[in-house]
């Protein structure tokens, strides 16, 4: 019985709502929090706060860190949408695909790999460093290099890739970003030469994602729109 309640109230709430369409948002006032990792913030965050703004200007929007994976901040209504890859830490969370992204290498101008032929062996024998929340030193690279019989040394492992690449510049270090963050800006890139690693490693699907009790939201649903229509703008431009 009380499931059945619950589901009528939903359904009553859902006929209440306005359509998206009938909404003022010039004048509506709300606060979105987006939980996103720092370098999707860095690339992102400039174009969504714009669109935003142009088309609701009395908004807010919040940019929390991302530490971890955990669902209870979609659940408990602090977050509205999160950014990343989907995986089973919440099998109810309702997803929209934003874009397709891949590792690349990064090195110095003037690093001694970037002379000759990159092949697994030689990138293997060079010295790394890697991004992980987790402070993990292995991952699909590692996998990629183990499969054909090699192993490189990760130096060192940071929390973002911004620090990957500052460590990159000054040293001979090599980096792994994903693609979109060669975009991050002019001046994190200067001085940095971007290269296609020599093994192959699975794509990163970067979505959207939301509560399921989110769905029948119409300024929700304007927001997660207006959101995973800007960064595939921001991807197809670069």
């Amino acid at each position: 019985m009380r499931d059945r309640v619950h589901a009528l109230a939903r359904d009553v709430r859902e006929v209440l709502r306005p359509d998206p369409g009938q909404m003022d948002l010039f004048t509506l006032e709300r606060t979105f929090t987006i939980r996103a990792g720092e370098g999707f913030v860095e690339m992102f965050s400039p174009a969504i706060v714009a669109a935003v703004r142009r088309a609701a200007p009395r908004m807010r929007l919040r940019f929390a860190p991302k530490p971890d994976k955990s669902a209870e901040g979609l659940r408990e209504g602090r977050i509205d949408l999160e950014v990343g890859v989907l995986g089973e830490f919440a099998p109810e969370v309702r997803a929209r695909l934003i874009f397709r992204d891949r590792f690349v290498g990064v090195a110095r101008v003037g690093h001694a790999l970037l002379a000759g032929r990159l092949t697994p062996e030689r990138y293997s024998t060079c010295e790394h460093v890697v991004a992980s929340r987790r402070g993990a030193f292995e991952g699909p690279v590692d996998e990629a290099l183990g499969a054909l019989g090699f192993h490189r040394t990760i130096r060192v492992v940071v929390p973002g890739f911004s620090d990957a690449l500052r460590l990159a510049k000054g040293s001979d270090l090599i980096a792994l970003i994903p693609g979109s963050c060669v975009s991050i800006g002019q001046g994190a890139m200067e001085g940095l030469v971007v290269f296609e690693l020599p093994v192959t490693t699975p794509e990163i699907a970067i979505s959207a994602l939301w509560h399921p009790r989110m769905d029948a939201d119409p300024l929700h649903r304007w927001f997660r729109d207006t959101v995973i229509d800007t960064c595939r703008q921001v991807t197809s431009s670069t």
